[in-house]
Order: C-alpha cells, then structure tokens, then sequence
C-alpha cells in the first residue's frame, strides 16, 4: 500500500548561531535550512557533478582506511536485516577511502548497481583540512562526520544525539517521526540493528499494514524533505529519520551533539539495566517503580528540596563529582 506524502518538514534560509539557538533548538521541531552551507567549496564542486565532489575529497589526501558496507542489487539499496532477521543484508569492509569512491564512480551510470556506503567517519581523521575549510557557526565545536555512498536507503531510526545533516552532494529525502511514534514504528531488536539503535522493521515504501497496522498512526505525525546541495536539516534530540540517498554519488556531513552533563551516565545503558530490574516484574510492582522514576528522575524540580544541602547525597546538583561517587556506588554493586 502506498501512503500519502508526509506533510513537509518547516523551511526557513540560511540562519545565525543566536537565532539557532534562542528559537529553533528550543522549539524541540525539525528545520529544514536551505543554503546553510550553500558557501561550501565542496558544495560548489558536488553541483558540477559527482565526479567533480569525488575528487575534491580526494584532494585532502585521505589519511587513513574507512570502514565501509556493500549489499547486492536485489536489495534495492535497503541496509536491512536478512530475510529471518537473523543477521544483516550487508557485508562490512576496511579499505581506502580513494578505492572505495573509485569503485562509486565506476558503478554510477549502472541502472541497477550494489548499494556501497561509508558510515559516520569522523572527517577529520581521513580528510585533514576539510573541517577547516567548511566552518559550521552552529557547531562550531562538534567534530562532523561524513557519510558517503549511492542510491541507498537507511531504515527510519533515532540518535541520542541533536543533529544538523548537511547535505553536500547529490539529494537525500529525509521521513521524520517524532520520538513519541516509537510504539507505532515497530522498532526492531536491541541486539541486532544496521544503525547501532533499532531500527523500525517497517519498510515506509511499501508498508504492510496488515502485519503493522499501527504503522499508519505514525505515517500521521511523519514529516518529510529532500535536501539538495547545500541544504541542512535540524533534528532535535532522539527523532526518528529513516532517509533515502536519490543519485549515484551522495555525500552527507553531519554534526551531532549532546547537552548532558560532564560525566552523565549512559541513558541508553540506564534503559537496558532497568529492562533486566523491571520489565518482568508484576504489574503492580512495575506501577510503583514507574512512580518511583517519575518522582525522582523525570518529574520538574528538586525531588530533595526538603533536605539539607549536606544530606541530599546522590540526589544533588550534578557535577563530576557527584557522578563520581554514583559511578564507585555502582561498581560496588555490580561487583559485589
């Protein structure tokens, strides 16, 4: 079945670090900004063409093997799970970064071609001088990453992390949910998943909604873009984004970044660790720890306002140190 075209992810133009900041970022709302990057050489460059994008790249002198994965052509570009969901239908590979954009060129007039991507490289390991030619005032201290490849497709997921992606060559339609959908996009396994989060096992070009009915709510709420050269796109902390690479030679720069505390523990291994304490609890005892949670983790405010400053222990402010001391507390415990 096919679906109705989401309704479109806002648009505005180029944007200043303080307006960023002060109006967008709160809004916690996906933003297309059209010609952020527009003043990029590498943008210039990718407009002649893809060759032309590949060998500004190279121009860096990559300085060291990229890990990068390969499906065949019957996947239609998908990066997904097998048929019985029992591994993955790619293969990883390590080689150099001027082989591997080679062997892109060379594929890029066939029809019907393999699907080949390099993953979230952090840019300045493998192309020295790029990030210093490419300034990004809205980041200006998040180390970007790059992602290369062809016509590929990547399923909808989400990062702990906000993010500005920005689009450097050949165009890339982006399908967003927000973090809310997650019951409704049918996330795939913990331990098994393309993107390191799960993934939704729902394939949005050709949903099958007898099997995942509930898919159509979050088709409801999906917004949708497709960048062009020079373009970004804001995602706010933990959206979903499946997206789809549309030419032979596509390159995406993004940034990602999170405002917790220095030292604040991993809430994705919080969330494993309660599965293990909680989830197979009965139900009534589960209704006293969700209360529990909210009262003292999710809920506004100090939950230990009544207490002395020298006796709220692990419930004060946050600093190093006291992460610090929840961090020995809990190395006591896991090793007995």
């Amino acid at each position: 079945m096919t679906l109705p075209t989401p309704r479109p992810i806002e648009e505005i133009g180029p944007v200043s670090a303080d307006r960023f900041n002060a109006e967008i970022r709160p809004a916690c709302q996906p933003v297309v900004m059209r010609g952020l990057a527009a003043d990029w050489p590498a943008v210039a460059e990718a407009r002649k063409g893809g060759r032309e994008a590949v060998d500004y790249l190279l121009s860096f002198g990559p300085a060291r093997p990229v890990s990068g994965i390969m499906a065949p052509p019957e996947v239609g570009g998908r990066f997904f799970y097998n048929e019985g969901m029992t591994g993955l239908n790619f293969t990883k590979h390590q080689g150099e970064l001027a082989a591997f954009l080679g062997e892109l060129l060379s594929i890029a007039d066939e029809p019907v071609s393999k699907a080949m991507a390099v993953q979230s490289e952090i840019i300045e390991e493998i192309l020295p001088g790029f990030v210093e030619a490419h300034p990004m005032p809205l980041a200006p201290r998040v180390k970007p990453r790059i992602w290369l490849g062809n016509r590929i497709r990547v399923a909808p997921h989400y990062d702990l992390m906000e993010n500005i992606a920005v689009c450097l060559a050949g165009r890339r339609r982006f399908t967003v949910f927000p973090p809310e959908q997650l019951p409704n996009l049918y996330p795939g396994p913990f331990e098994l998943t393309p993107a390191g989060t799960p993934v939704s096992i729902v394939d949005p070009l050709a949903p099958d909604l007898d099997r995942y009915p509930r898919f159509t709510e979050a088709w409801e709420h999906a917004q949708q873009a497709t960048l062009e050269p020079g373009d970004a796109l804001y995602l706010p902390y933990a959206w979903w984004h499946g997206v789809e690479a549309l030419e032979p030679v596509s390159i995406l720069v993004n940034y990602w970044w999170n405002e917790a505390p220095e030292g604040n523990g991993s809430g994705y291994d919080a969330l494993l660790h309660a599965m293990l304490s909680y989830r197979h609890l009965p139900a009534d005892e589960r209704r006293v720890w969700r209360m529990m949670y909210d009262h003292y983790i999710f809920s506004d405010g100090d939950p230990a306002a009544h207490l002395p400053a020298h006796a709220k222990g692990i419930m004060g402010p946050a600093s190093p140190r006291l992460f610090d001391q929840m961090r020995q507390i809990l190395r006591r415990i896991f090793t007995g």
